[in-house]
């Protein structure tokens, strides 16, 4: 597939591309990216569905929050702008936290979590703030480490869409956002078992951080909740593994709107 810019909407301070006609369905992407790394699922969901993706404040074409030290609750606020309709909402990594955020917001009728983080171990907790401080605001980081953390092959298609977009991210923005990730440990329980509409966990087999014991508990804690893990899958799976989520998605997707 080829990773190419799509052409936004971007009414106020928030830039999003939309696709389709039908229920809503808002896709939410991690720390780095942008819009684009939806687009196999904007191909295909917007057949039956007006899919929005959106670009997280300080990301492809959205403005950057003003707020020196934001938590995860300011980019929620700035995402739930976009959720006029009822909506199923889809986050990945960083997108997963801020989807679950989402869930009581009274349009959300269903939150898909792909490749979320479930309360880390203190040593994962450590290492992923250790690389928050690290990082500069003014300078780019090199973006080699992230990127062998989530592929396994750097000279695919998917690895080098992904290394432009996050040396295009302002550094500034990027460290805000990863300071915010690396400081959440994922939803609390009370808030899982509260989750009454349909909740869907989805992370690869190979994913280290992410992983599919976290997703399991998730769901377990969900009334109604299920965790699907995906075999030879890692951490950017809706690039690498498109078909796949893409099929469980639009499952979930009619089971939500269905209700």
């Amino acid at each position: 597939m080829t990773w190419t810019t799509l052409p936004r909407s971007k009414p106020a301070n928030m830039a999003y591309v939309q696709r389709g006609v039908g229920p809503h369905v808002l896709l939410i992407h991690g720390v780095g990216l942008r819009a684009e790394a939806w687009a196999a699922q904007i191909a295909s969901l917007s057949s039956s569905y007006q899919v929005t993706a959106c670009d997280l404040p300080g990301h492809g074409q959205s403005e950057a929050l003003e707020i020196e030290r934001p938590n995860l609750s300011d980019y929620t606020d700035a995402v739930a702008q976009l959720i006029t309709e009822p909506t199923v909402v889809i986050g990945h990594s960083m997108g997963a936290m801020i989807a679950f955020e989402c869930a009581s917001h009274r349009n959300v009728i269903g939150v898909a979590a792909l490749n979320a983080i479930f309360e880390r171990t203190p040593q994962a907790h450590e290492a992923v703030r250790n690389r928050a401080e690290t990082l500069s605001d003014t300078q780019s980081s090199d973006p080699t480490g992230t990127l062998q953390r989530w592929f396994s092959d750097l000279t695919t298609p998917e690895a080098q869409a992904c290394e432009d977009w996050l040396g295009q991210v302002s550094p500034r923005a990027y460290k805000k956002a990863y300071t915010v990730f690396a400081a959440e440990n994922g939803p609390s329980r009370d808030g899982l078992r509260q989750m009454t509409h349909p909740a869907l966990f989805i992370t690869g087999a190979d994913e280290p951080n992410s992983t599919p014991d976290m997703s399991r508990t998730m769901a377990n804690l969900c009334p109604n909740g299920q965790a699907i893990i995906l075999e030879g899958a890692a951490h950017m799976m809706p690039m690498t593994h498109a078909q796949q989520v893409n099929d469980h998605l639009i499952e979930f997707i009619q089971t939500a709107h269905r209700r």
